[in-house]
């Protein structure tokens, strides 16, 4: 088994002069490829950098339909094949300038989670952090105690998985609009959310912390959900589930020194991210890689090795990759119907919305809560309490106590579907020589066909 010596770390202002000497260079070709805007992204090979490129990517809303990465040695060179979220070509000619500053503004390295409440404070809102198990009404709950407090809800993200529920909300005075910054009043709301999440159950339960630093907030609900080891126990309970269970697979390539990891899984927005992300923060990093993702279903292929330059050494550590990458995969899938809501926002409005949903039976497993101006507009996904399909009239029901003209139900555009015969693949062939097909796949040449 191969163990490759990790680089030898160079000091802080060397790294500044390697950075000075050779800066970020990102190209977009709009003429490269009918279908896609190709953005090739060249760089000083950092720990992070490819993370911090899909993150961008990924906040502009750019669906990335195929990748192509190499980053041995001191330099990377990645290239990805995005459209638009209507699968149209992008023109934004700010696209370059927002990657690079993603890779000369390095920002924040990992926090380590160890509660389950955190509050953090800025001048403009208060960041809550929360997660716990997961059980009906639980964000009805939630968003009570905010609601009691004068606490008004300006964004949420909330994500639920194997029993286990993460978000981050975002909250400001009802007097003033700002943030909170009453330690005691804060002292006091994190109490009581920390009843809330324990619930009547001893296991496993919660405790309470501030949070420091920033992180994007769907990578921290991918690490809280990672702190509370969702992904541990994780079972398929029905034909459907089966059908969208994500194949991973771990495998080493000796010769190389390298992990080969391969996933096959129905396709999303922000897919890539989730991948990435996970494997970062997992202190994995990545060499090269592949994503085919132009159907209903994405492949990806990884070459990885530990932080510490070791490729994966144990059985046990392969199945936790596996079974991490699986969580990671589905904690974004969109189960159950989704419902938008816009109106007027008004504190106590989530609270009153989710209170309805609970008196009538049904479990939110993921919500997007943002504000725009005056205006209010929520996502959420709803099961029934057992997690089973809602019935129609239930919903309509629902919308009447909640009001027609602003409680909408719309079709997913990224539901289930069986998945199709995965196309074959396979980064091998750049170990074998510099084909030209390869070389096609960066951008480098084109076809002659």
């Amino acid at each position: 088994m191969y163990c490759w010596s990790s680089s030898v770390s160079v000091d802080d202002e060397f790294e500044k002069l390697v950075s000075r000497m050779n800066p970020p260079r990102v190209t977009i070709d709009n003429a490269f490829d009918d279908k896609t805007t190709l953005i090739k992204v060249d760089s000083a090979n950092k720990r992070g950098s490819l993370l911090d490129v899909v993150q961008v990517l990924t906040d502009l809303n750019l669906l990335i339909r195929r990748a192509y990465i190499s980053s041995d040695g001191g330099w990377f060179m990645d290239v990805f094949h995005v459209t638009d979220e209507f699968g149209n070509k992008v023109y934004d000619e700010n696209i370059s300038e927002k990657v690079q500053q993603s890779l000369g503004q390095r920002g924040c390295g990992l926090r380590t989670l160890e509660r389950s409440v955190g509050v953090q404070s800025a001048a403009e809102h208060t960041m809550i952090e929360l997660s716990g198990r997961d059980r009906p009404g639980l964000l009805s709950e939630i968003f009570a105690v905010l609601a009691d407090h004068k606490c008004n809800v300006v964004a949420a993200e909330v994500w639920t998985h194997n029993s286990r529920m993460a978000s981050v909300v975002y909250i400001t005075d009802e007097a003033n609009g700002l943030a909170i910054d009453d330690p005691d009043r804060l002292n006091n709301i994190k109490q009581l959310l920390l009843y809330v999440l324990k619930g009547n159950r001893e296991w496993r339960s919660a405790n309470t912390a501030v949070s420091v630093g920033s992180t994007q907030t769907q990578r921290r609900l991918h690490q809280m959900m990672y702190a509370d080891r969702d992904y541990d126990n994780q079972n398929v309970d029905s034909a459907t589930d089966e059908r969208n269970k994500p194949l991973v697979t771990v495998e080493n390539c000796v010769e190389k020194g390298y992990t080969v990891l391969n996933m096959n899984s129905p396709d999303r927005p922000k897919l890539l991210f989730d991948t990435v992300c996970t494997i970062t923060d997992m202190q994995y990093v990545i060499f090269h890689g592949t994503i085919i993702a132009e159907g209903p279903d994405a492949q990806q292929e990884y070459f990885i090795r530990h932080k510490d330059g070791c490729p994966i050494s144990s059985e046990a550590e392969r199945q936790r990759v596996i079974n991490c990458l699986g969580a990671a995969i589905k904690r974004r899938s969109s189960e159950g119907i989704k419902l938008e809501l816009c109106s007027d926002d008004r504190v106590g409005l989530l609270s009153d919305v989710t209170r309805i949903f609970r008196e009538n039976g049904l479990s939110v497993t993921r919500a997007e809560v943002t504000t725009r101006g005056t205006q209010a507009v929520n996502i959420f996904y709803v099961t029934d309490a057992s997690g089973y399909p809602v019935k129609s009239e239930t919903i309509e029901e629902v919308r009447k106590q909640i009001g027609l003209t602003i409680l909408h139900v719309k079709d997913d555009a990224y539901s289930s579907s069986p998945p199709q015969q995965a196309a074959g693949f396979s980064l091998g062939s750049i170990f074998r020589s510099r084909s030209e097909k390869f070389l096609y796949n960066l951008g480098l040449i084109k076809s002659c066909s």
